[in-house]
């Protein structure tokens, strides 16, 4: 999944179409049998017009946009044809300060182009503008059209058509089903003044200055106030964001759960991080919803807590470090294992030639002490110099911290950068060959990707197999709004392929010694519901034990309005049949503005 830190300014820029000044003049009105805009739009996503160029389009400016690189503005026809698929607002590229204001009536003449956020590789939806233009100015003062009201009842419950087979699986051509389908209904929208009132939370404010809403309360909501993004057909229809045409350092602050209370209102906009949006002129009022960050409850003497923590490219010159610790102290409950993923080397993302991680976890290991918790043991290997993925330069791995009063690790010799670690049988029981060791290093699968970490651990006389994992990441995939449906999701393909050898690698175990405990966890980038998940679950070898919880609390990430599973913990037959299995999905990052990692940590407790 992109990380949200990823490098942009969504909120601030978009790319320009192209860089010709505007021309603002004062002469006569607009032509009587001029083109309008619902004739530019037409009925599908691309304009009738496309590349041609139309002259003494009418219009009211119903919002400017004065920065980054996509300056213009929008104007609306306050006079509508009765065709609900045809949009009655058009952006207007100027590619500098527009030299209109809210309210004026113009004409404006220039060439139809559709604009691809992102690139036409990015398998986006085109936004229609006009570009070139030039604008006349009838009269100033006038009322703006009166904003379309978006709310559970006009948006439809399905979220898209299939895509035109004809056309490799674009939406493009297709008639706009706007009473259909939700994504043909916010296209008919693109452009015009939209409004939501007293809309929730389900995306927390990120550092761009944007969130998402859902205007339909009851869609898929989870327990803490989000939308549960629960199977490939459920994209959740209600969810829009929200971006600010005024001062970023105005834009509310919020986390799930919180509500815009009354209006917000502005155009309806499109863009390459996550399609539809509602740029606002006019901003609710922001209620807080009380969300709080969860803790879990202690393990008792009896039962082993392994959990799972993606803690987000964390390098010694991180700020972090404090809360990491209060959060795996406090909040974790102190876990006797804990799978660390983004441990970056010692001087994080500059890229010379250094592997090594001590520093950055034994700066965690200090501050966990310092936070009240166990002096806690650690293992790894250090990958080879830019070869598993991730930030260039920061060589991020997974660590298996433990502590060592409560649970034991079984050091073998032989485990580094590039030897598989395999299974023997020793007495009867499935021993590793190294421990630590990585599963096939040289597999293609694991290029430009993280190499599973294995190792051994004895708890109250028990051996228990831990797989630390942080697969392939999302990155490339089409989004939920592109004009290919259903989306294309690329990074599977290699996802597949590593799933593949780790539930290989459980299942030589379980060849060996039937009722092992074996645990393969981390970020595994992808649902519980997912091909990948199947996969590496097999014919029983693993159980991703998030599914023992309610559906609305199975989610450890949160993304463009849609909460989800990308961690998962994975169990052996042995343990999900011990009865005694506890799984937490601890909410205290995905849900938040001022997030220390963008996952949720997960901790499972059980008897070995």
């Amino acid at each position: 999944m992109p990380s949200k830190s990823s490098a942009r300014l969504a909120a601030l820029t978009v790319a320009a179409v192209c860089s010709a000044a505007s021309a603002v003049a004062l002469t006569s009105p607009a032509h009587a049998d001029s083109v309008r805009i619902h004739d530019v739009q037409g009925t599908t996503r691309i304009s009738p017009y496309a590349g041609q160029k139309v002259a003494d389009v009418p219009g009211i400016v119903t919002a400017t946009r004065t920065y980054g690189s996509s300056r213009g503005f929008w104007i609306q026809d306050p006079t509508p044809d009765d065709d609900p698929a045809t949009s009655e607002g058009v952006f207007v590229f100027t590619s500098s300060t527009p030299k209109v204001a809210v309210g004026d009536s113009v004409t404006v003449s220039g060439t139809v182009s559709e604009y691809v956020p992102g690139g036409t590789s990015s398998g986006n939806q085109s936004v229609t503008e006009i570009t070139k233009p030039t604008v006349t100015t009838v009269s100033t003062g006038n009322a703006v059209p009166a904003p379309t009201v978006i709310d559970a009842k006009s948006v439809p419950a399905e979220y898209t058509p299939a895509g035109d087979g004809a056309a490799n699986g674009s939406i493009n051509g297709l008639p706009l089903q706007p009473s259909t389908y939700a994504l043909d209904y916010y296209e008919s929208l693109e452009g015009m003044n939209v409004q939501v009132a007293d809309a929730r939370v389900v995306t927390a404010t990120d550092p761009y200055s944007e969130l998402w809403v859902t205007v339909k309360p009851h869609e898929n909501r989870t327990r803490r106030g989000g939308a549960l993004y629960g199977s490939y057909d459920s994209q959740n229809t209600g969810r829009l964001q929200i971006q600010s045409l005024g001062a970023t350092a105005d834009f509310p602050v919020a986390n799930v759960g919180d509500t815009l209370t009354g209006t917000t209102t502005g155009p309806m906009d499109y863009n390459q991080y996550g399609g539809y949006t509602l740029v606002a002129s006019q901003l609710g009022t922001l209620k807080s919803g009380g969300l709080q960050r969860e803790t879990t409850r202690k393990q008792s003497r009896g039962e082993l807590a392994v959990a799972t923590y993606n803690v987000e490219n964390l390098d010694p010159s991180d700020s972090t470090f404090a809360a990491h610790a209060a959060a795996i102290v406090n909040n974790l409950q102190s876990p006797d294992i804990v799978s660390l993923e983004e441990i970056q080397d010692n001087d994080g993302a500059t890229d010379d030639g250094v592997v090594d991680a001590s520093g950055t976890v034994n700066k965690l290991i200090d501050a966990i002490v310092a936070a009240g918790g166990p002096k806690y043991d650690w293992r790894s290997i250090d990958p080879v110099n830019d070869q598993d993925g991730g930030e260039p330069g920061g060589n991020i791995r997974q660590v298996f911290l433990f502590n060592p009063e409560r649970v034991s690790f079984t050091d073998r010799a032989g485990g580094d950068s590039t030897t598989a670690v395999g299974v023997t049988k020793v007495h009867g029981k499935a021993q590793l060959t190294a421990s630590p060791g990585r599963i096939e290093p040289a597999n293609d699968a694991w290029k430009s990707s993280r190499k599973p970490l294995a190792g051994e651990f004895v708890f109250r006389g028990r051996t228990v197999f831990v797989i630390a994992n942080h697969l392939n990441s999302k990155g490339g995939d089409q989004g939920l709004t592109s004009q290919y449906q259903p989306p294309t999701r690329s990074s599977e393909t290699q996802r597949h392929a590593q799933a593949t050898l780790v539930n290989a690698f459980v299942k030589s175990i379980l060849d060996v010694q039937k009722n092992a405990d074996v645990i393969a966890l981390g970020d595994m980038n992808d649902f519980d519901f997912s091909g990948t998940a199947q996969i590496l679950e097999g014919d029983g070898e693993l159980w991703s034990a998030i599914k023992s919880l309610p559906k609305s609390e199975r989610y450890t990430y949160d993304y463009q309005g849609n909460q989800q599973v990308l961690d998962q913990i994975l169990v052996s037959p042995s343990i999900r049949r011990g009865c005694d299995l506890d799984y937490d999905s601890v909410h205290i990052n995905s849900e938040f503005h001022d997030q220390i990692s963008d996952h949720d940590p997960q901790v499972l407790r059980f008897r070995p």
